[in-house]
């Protein structure tokens, strides 16, 4: 049974636009805070690899954790934010004005991000990344830290849901998900939970 703690980054330094894969974007100090806590919940139990996206706030999560826990960060390009194309660095305010935005807003499971992804290949990619790492890891817990939408995704699939149902879940930033995957299937066991800070 491989046990998988989704972490979402902590709060990022730039707010108000889609930051998406801009360089350039790390935690804020609350942000690092928040991630501070996570690992030492974390360090009350076993876990057994870290694994995280590139990106910089994602990068300087796993730090925090790596730093705590006494284990080496390894980055998987498969757990990497959704391409936002065009909409990339432009305000919540901006992409409503573009008339594709509906179609994105109202039917995840068919759009694509103009010049960007679709939800369907970020759910690929990263349950293929599940799997991949349940079979490096079939006794293991692992964490992986990564981003809001992507992590969505995988508890999507891990429910059965469909696409089109991705605003029925809340991943908060510096929250932890949690899925179980064994021989007997997946199984969602913990969602959405937040760092108590001081």
């Amino acid at each position: 049974m491989t046990v998988f703690r989704l972490l979402r980054h902590g709060e990022p330094s730039v707010f108000g636009r889609i930051n998406g894969r801009l360089p350039g974007v790390g935690l804020s100090t609350k942000g690092r805070a928040e991630i501070a806590a996570v690992a030492a919940r974390l360090a009350e139990g076993t876990i057994d690899a870290i694994y995280a996206s590139p990106l910089q706030r994602t990068r300087e999560t796993a730090e925090i954790l790596a730093d705590r826990l006494g284990l080496p960060i390894q980055y998987r390009e498969e757990v990497i934010e959704i391409d936002f194309g065009e909409w990339t660095g432009l305000t919540a305010d901006e992409i409503r004005k573009d008339e594709r935005w509906q179609m994105w807003s109202n039917c995840r499971s068919i759009a694509v991000v103009p010049g960007g992804e679709s939800w369907r290949q970020v759910q690929d990619r990263v349950v293929g990344a599940l799997f991949d790492l349940h079979h490096l890891h079939p006794e293991g817990a692992v964490v992986i830290v990564s981003h809001g939408d992507v992590i969505r995704a995988a508890l999507l699939f891990a429910l059965g849901m469909p696409l089109d149902f991705c605003s029925r879940i809340e991943v908060a930033l510096a929250s932890l998900s949690t899925i179980r995957l064994d021989a007997s299937g997946i199984r969602v066991v913990g969602l959405n939970e937040w760092p108590r800070l001081p």
